[in-house]
């Protein structure tokens, strides 16, 4: 009896760090996940992504500012990766939104973490918890002229 005590109590330990650890913010580098082979193969190449202040072609028709949030578990995955493949559903997600409304890119991305906007050109932002990451996205819609 003393002995499951002893190994609830672990337990219970355990559990009880884990849910109070909090989360991290993480920036990543957007470069590295579009050059990653999983994600080449998760998004469209046929609908354009420009990030934060990217330059594009000019704007044809605008249909919205569409939001994403996308989470993934971290289990036999690095935080890198992890984040990586929340950020392609979330990308997945934006340009299938795209393709819906008859527009050919999502311009003006940024991260959307917790209501906090965060424009770039270079990084997009990851929330990792113990067990899970979370990628928030916000993009515009458009159809760009060729």
């Amino acid at each position: 009896m003393k002995t499951k005590i002893i190994i609830f109590s672990v337990i219970m330990s355990f559990i009880t760090s884990a849910a109070l650890a909090g989360d991290t913010l993480v920036q990543m580098n957007i470069k590295n996940a579009l050059e990653n082979s999983k994600v080449q193969s998760a998004i469209y190449n046929d609908i354009a992504l420009y990030w934060g202040s990217q330059k594009h072609p000019k704007v044809i028709k605008d249909f919205g500012e569409f939001k994403t949030s996308k989470r993934t578990n971290q289990l036999g995955k690095s935080q890198e990766s992890a984040c990586q493949w929340a950020l392609a559903t979330s990308i997945k997600v934006l340009q299938e939104r795209a393709r819906k409304e008859g527009g050919n890119a999502v311009i003006n991305i940024k991260s959307n973490i917790r209501f906090n906007e965060v424009y770039s050109d270079v990084s997009y932002e990851c929330l990792c918890g113990t067990m899970m990451v979370n990628v928030v996205l916000k993009g515009t819609v458009v159809k760009l002229a060729k």
